[in-house]
């Protein structure tokens, strides 16, 4: 019996180091990186500006505590606030912490509007985190089974239909926020359409009710723009990251705006290991390069390039129910469970995976050139072409 908890089915690999969009097994051989740690390496591996910072801040600072000033922290949440248009700043540790503290916030904010029990309504298909709160907060049956009873005060809706929402609140008059995926990442890269996005904004504002984008996959330039929402021309009240921020340092972050921004007082919420020195730099860092290297146009550019590539290389094939996405971070649909793929695209030496059972999910870093984009789809559209092919046993 291994020392680890039974809790991932892990692919049978391990790394011994990276370079760009690549990386190298124990026994030395090669891996195009499509996932990028489930679009964390937003910089790739071994990033030398990203290395060298870092290094340097361990020899200064690691860790102090949140009983002290940080002003490493002043200037990543000034940072945050210049690129989102929002006001301030909580930092945490992890996405689920993140959405933690956006489901304290909407409460509080519920309390605020007089409500004894407020709701928040959540989508389905939703992935949120699995603590409790947000693991009832999460659109999946599978992962919520055996930790029942769930948090109460949710309330669920399908994506991408206001005419649901707007049901809801005529049923219900304790909601206080709205509670989703800009782009639905474990769901299967499932994007908000633009004008719900808008539409959703409009009747928040109306209602009083808080708009939180959860943006821990789909932020920090992963779809060509610094936040997904910011296709739509929108801005939420409030906005959880991790992931990305950081390149592989642990962090997340919880950004709000107008009456979310006031919600929390002194003692409402914390963290010790939250917004340390250490991951501060490093999300600073990760902005500085991302701005320097010009990667939210590149994101945007090999997304495409990826999105026309696959749909052009599979046009003919039977079996693919849509390709989809936005930037680098893209969603390629099957008509049957395809996990077998996984280990399929390991052998021939391309890292990817599976979501939702039957979609295959490509995060690849933001550094990735054209070069290293098209191998992804010379590698991957044959095999999918192949597993189609094959009739399911």
């Amino acid at each position: 019996m291994t020392a680890l908890m039974n809790t991932y089915n892990r692919q049978p690999v391990a790394f011994t180091r990276g370079e760009g969009v690549w990386m190298w097994d124990t026994d030395q051989k090669k891996y195009l990186d499509a996932l990028s740690g489930i679009a964390v390496n937003t910089l790739g591996h071994n990033h030398p500006r990203l290395v060298a910072s870092l290094r340097e801040q361990m020899g200064q600072l690691v860790h102090t505590s949140n009983l002290y000033e940080i002003p490493l922290q002043t200037q990543l949440a000034e940072t945050l606030v210049r690129l989102s248009g929002m006001t301030n700043v909580f930092f945490c540790n992890s996405g689920l912490e993140a959405n933690e503290a956006a489901l304290k916030l909407a409460r509080k904010h519920g309390h605020r509007l007089g409500h004894v029990s407020p709701k928040t309504i959540v989508f389905e298909k939703a992935f949120h985190g699995r603590s409790i709160a947000t693991l009832s907060a999460t659109g999946n049956e599978k992962i919520q089974k055996g930790f029942e009873p769930l948090v109460e005060g949710f309330i669920r809706v399908p994506i991408n239909d206001i005419a649901a929402i707007e049901a809801a609140a005529a049923q219900d008059p304790s909601i206080s926020a709205v509670f989703l995926e800009t782009i639905q990442g474990e769901g299967g890269i499932r994007p908000s359409q633009i004008e719900f996005l808008k539409a959703l904004r409009q009747l928040c504002t109306q209602k009083n009710w808080l708009l939180m984008l959860d943006e821990v996959q789909c932020g920090i330039g992963r779809t060509g723009k610094w936040f997904a929402h910011q296709w739509a021309h929108v801005v939420p009240d409030v906005m959880p990251l991790a992931k990305g921020l950081g390149s592989g340092v642990p962090i997340g972050a919880v950004v709000a705006h107008g009456a979310a921004a006031t919600v929390f007082e002194p003692g409402n919420h914390g963290t010790t290991f939250g917004g340390n020195p250490l991951a501060m730099r490093a999300g600073l860092e990760t902005i500085a390069a991302i701005e320097s290297e010009h990667l939210l146009d590149n994101a945007a550019a090999r997304g495409q390039q990826l999105l026309d590539g696959f749909r052009t290389a599979l046009s003919d094939c039977t079996g693919i129910t849509e390709i989809r996405g936005q930037g680098l971070m893209i969603g390629i649909e099957l008509s049957r469970p395809c996990g077998e793929i996984v280990g399929i695209a390991r052998d021939a030496g391309l890292l990817i995976n599976v979501t939702a059972d039957n979609v295959i999910r490509l995060l690849p870093a933001l550094i990735i050139n054209a070069a290293e984009a098209q191998q992804i789809i010379e590698i991957l559209a044959p095999i999918i072409r192949r597993f189609l092919d094959k009739r399911p046993s």
